[in-house]
């Protein structure tokens, strides 16, 4: 029997997904949003609710949170712990980060998700695994150990071939000086979506990646070589091409004005998807070792022994903040960017709507574009 719905919120405003409807209402029974529809039905019970009703964020670039970090703790334990940990800042579903590193750090780092996955009820925030390397360039490498970069090679492809046999989502995030065309196609061919950074290519040699099946980019402008008048590099032949292009908005990353120009040069909309490169200090401490150095977190930047910015300490909900009240996106692009873009590449329709969720993966934003609090927590803390 199908359920119906026993409540109706009514907030200012619900992003469906594609836009923002305002004067929509969501009919909801018990823990479960059922269905979105223009206006309540005529004498149903209903609740007004201020401010902007979204799907929860889905974050594609998470190497920690909660002082648990995946290239020190490659456990279900430390998995779960990240999870917990972007989930109290309204990122519902991230995709859990290893960096370049010793073989067997990459090889528990499969085990622990494939083990994750496997449990009798699987954290639905885990969307799978983002190998970031090792297949890079040395001289874009960033904060990742050069010691560990080398060219592509049997056993990530069997890493990759394990997860995508379990049915498990996986994004690599490779480099052309690393990595051939025929590579590529190898881990298109499980199915894998494979991303291109941490590269000081040619724009000519990008395209070559991406015409064997790359069809995204890890956080644009960042690690890639940048975009001249006569030299597009890996940025020019990003913005200039029709893949998904991840980007971190945290004003340190990258200049606002910068990130701002990106969304608006792209030639197809809805291929820009926001990140937060996040270490484990969201949700937990301001210290942290990576590679046997130490990482201090000192005026919102994370920086390692070289200098080098050691991933973010950014929330996905900060970043859809920033971007609508400093870079000046729509409200609606900037939701597509923290919400439906990640779905789409993820090829997650489910994550998208806010119909058929649980209310916990619902937020309530207010008109400062700051999370009010999940749904389910509003509704448990004030009950009708």
């Amino acid at each position: 029997m199908t359920a119906k719905p026993d409540l109706w919120l009514i907030p200012d405003a619900i992003f469906d997904g594609h836009s923002l409807r305002k004067g929509a209402a969501l009919g909801i029974a018990g823990n479960r949003s059922l269905i979105l529809a223009d206006a309540p039905p005529k004498d149903a019970p209903t609740r007004r609710l201020k401010g902007t009703l979204t799907p929860g964020f889905l974050d594609l670039q998470v190497n920690g949170g909660g002082d648990a970090l995946l290239n020190n703790d490659q456990s279900p334990q430390a998995l779960h712990r990240m999870a917990a940990a972007h989930r109290r800042f309204g990122t519902v579903g991230i995709l859990p980060t290893v960096i370049t590193d010793a073989p067997e750090v990459l090889s528990r780092a499969v085990d622990a998700t494939l083990a994750a996955h496997a449990e009798p009820q699987p954290d639905r925030s885990l969307l799978g695994l983002h190998i970031e390397g090792p297949h890079l360039s040395i001289p874009r490498r960033g904060t990742h150990a050069a010691d560990y970069i080398r060219p592509f090679d049997a056993s990530t492809l069997a890493h990759v071939q394990r997860l995508r046999a379990a049915g498990i989502f996986v994004k690599i995030t490779v480099a052309p000086e690393s990595t051939t065309p025929q590579d590529v196609a190898r881990l298109v061919g499980t199915g894998a979506t494979v991303s291109i950074g941490h590269s000081d290519a040619t724009a000519e040699a990008t395209r070559a990646l991406l015409d064997a099946g790359a069809t995204a980019f890890t956080h644009l402008f960042n690690a890639m070589s940048p975009m001249l008048n006569r030299a597009p590099g890996v940025t020019g032949a990003c913005i200039n091409s029709t893949a998904y292009a991840g980007i971190i908005c945290d004003g340190i990353h990258v200049a606002d004005e910068m990130v701002g120009l990106a969304i608006r040069a792209r030639p197809v909309p809805g291929r820009m998807f926001l990140v937060s490169d996040a270490m484990c200090t969201v949700g937990g401490s301001d210290h942290f070792r990576l590679y046997g150095q130490d990482i201090w977190l000192r005026d919102g930047r994370l920086v390692n022994a070289e200098g080098s910015l050691a991933g973010a300490h950014v929330t996905m909900a900060e970043g859809l903040r920033r971007l609508i009240t400093v870079v000046g996106t729509s409200p609606e692009t900037a939701l597509d960017m923290a919400v439906a873009a990640p779905a789409r590449l993820l090829d997650r329709p489910d994550l998208a709507t806010p119909e058929h969720r649980d209310l916990a993966d619902l937020l309530l934003l207010a008109q400062d574009w700051t999370v009010t609090a999940t749904v389910a927590d509003l509704l448990q803390a004030q009950p009708a």
